[in-house]
């Protein structure tokens, strides 16, 4: 049975930065959970980083740019997280490949877990085309990576 990625905040784990979880309702996210084919992951708890924890986000690009060295992950305080924010996407990609995974479905608009769209880096709620640093990580190594808005696109693919 394959399994699927995916972000333990959409499965009720209060990991989020502000200490909440962002839970997803769906009967495909019910069935995958009964048959055991969901793997959780929270990059930024993985890595080591606090619950709650400052809100971060990636400035001067996108996750890509973070893999890359040309950007960085910064917290509103102004403390750079970019080496947890790195590591927690190497921890994700790990599961991956130790559970042979080919499908994640990550929470959009993180800095960590966006797969189409991030915040601008400006603290100021905008969010701009690009993905988080785990979903760059996940995609450069061959693993499809989903918004929880794309359930159905998954199930399909299985």
């Amino acid at each position: 049975m394959e399994k699927i990625l995916i972000s333990a905040c959409l499965l009720g784990q209060p990991v989020r930065y502000d200490g909440r979880a962002k839970t997803q309702e769906s009967p495909i996210l019910t069935r995958w959970r009964e048959e055991g084919r969901l793997v959780t992951v929270c990059p930024e708890v993985q890595a080591g980083l606090a619950t709650p924890r400052e809100p971060a986000e990636i400035q001067a690009g996108n996750g890509r740019d973070v893999l890359d060295g040309t950007a960085r992950v910064i917290a509103r305080d102004g403390e750079d997280v970019t080496p947890a924010f790195l590591r927690g996407a190497e921890l994700a990609l790990a599961l991956c490949q130790r559970h042979g995974i080919r499908y994640a479905i990550l929470t959009e608009a993180s800095p960590s877990c966006g797969s189409q769209r991030i915040y601008d880096g400006g603290f100021a709620g905008r969010t701009m085309a690009g993905m988080g640093v785990t979903s760059a990580l996940l995609a450069r190594h061959g693993v499809d990576v989903f918004s929880q808005h794309e359930l159905e696109r998954v199930a399909a693919l299985l």
